[in-house]
């Protein structure tokens, strides 16, 4: 049974954590998401958001008038605080991927309380993914390894052979190709580094240090600069449009890469395992092809 002094720290902990966890910095933070996303903002949002009182949330949004005088402006016709005709963001919330990022967790589901500060959104739809279904514990012993340098012993199912395989890894890092994840490691069969699909790992145990580590794997460590362009034989006017959309610059952007990763991010630009396309169908070129492929492996 605990002590009455124990429970006691233990409540003030957790108090110190909320409290830190919804700093005023923080509230302030969520005035102006609000204020630029939503248009709007009522004393009600902060404390049914953040769990304060009527008082606090009066001096957060005072405060914030007073750090942004014209961001904010009251309309006592409809009692509620709107957008200034001269907004400019105190806080990083104007880009508006976050927005969007934010609508995507909230629209999946995955968002947990108080993780985004959406108030009301748009309807949103989203393409329905088949789940690549990963086990806890094989994730929980991987993620043991990469932080402890450990190998893992993996019974590992291939498409390119029949039967399951044993081996050896050393991980040392995850991967997201847009649609599954993967694990980064270092086969001791192969004597290589390699990309594993997690959802493939049929049994996995916890093996010993590892003599490899991240340092040593160059194709991880080596960026490769991919030039993108509009299709020349689309029209002027959709080439515009084309550089609009990828946010050209001279009629043209660059990504960087890591060359472990350059197969993936081929294949989602459609620049891989593709037969020629009319140019609005390939909108994009690649025009350091040559330079690219040598870094394929």
């Amino acid at each position: 049974m605990k002590s009455k002094t124990t429970t006691q720290n233990s409540s003030s902990s957790s108090a110190s954590r909320v409290s830190a966890r919804w700093s005023q910095e923080r509230r302030l933070e969520f005035i102006d998401y609000r204020l630029r996303w939503d248009g709007h903002l009522n004393r009600s949002d902060l404390i049914d958001f953040f769990g304060i009182s009527v008082p606090q949330a009066s001096l957060d949004i005072a405060r914030y008038t007073e750090l942004a005088p014209g961001n904010i402006q009251y309309d006592s016709s409809a009692r509620t605080y709107l957008t200034g005709p001269q907004f400019e963001a105190l806080y990083n919330i104007d880009n508006p991927q976050r927005y969007l990022n934010d609508l995507l967790i909230d629209a999946s589901g995955l968002s947990s309380e108080g993780g985004v500060f959406l108030g009301w959104t748009p309807p949103v739809g989203l393409i329905p993914i088949p789940v690549r279904m990963v086990s806890a514990e094989t994730l929980g012993c991987l993620l043991h390894a990469i932080r402890n340098r450990e190998t893992v012993v993996v019974k590992y199912q291939s498409l390119s052979s029949v039967d399951a395989e044993t081996r050896t890894l050393s991980p040392h890092s995850l991967v997201f190709d847009g649609f599954r994840w993967h694990v980064r490691a270092f086969c001791h069969l192969r004597q290589s580094f390699r990309d594993f699909v997690i959802s493939r790992i049929i049994s996995i145990e916890a093996g010993a240090l590892s003599t490899v580590t991240i340092q040593d794997d160059v194709a991880w460590h080596t960026q490769v600069s991919l030039v993108i362009a509009p299709h020349p034989d689309l029209p002027i006017e959709q080439r515009k449009v084309i550089e609009l959309d990828y946010g050209m610059q001279n009629s043209e952007v660059r990504l960087d890469c890591r060359q472990a990763l350059l197969f993936y991010l081929l294949k989602h630009l459609g620049f891989s395992g593709r037969e020629a396309a009319t140019p609005q169908a390939q909108q994009i070129i690649l025009k350091n092809e040559d330079e690219v492929t040598t870094y394929l492996t």
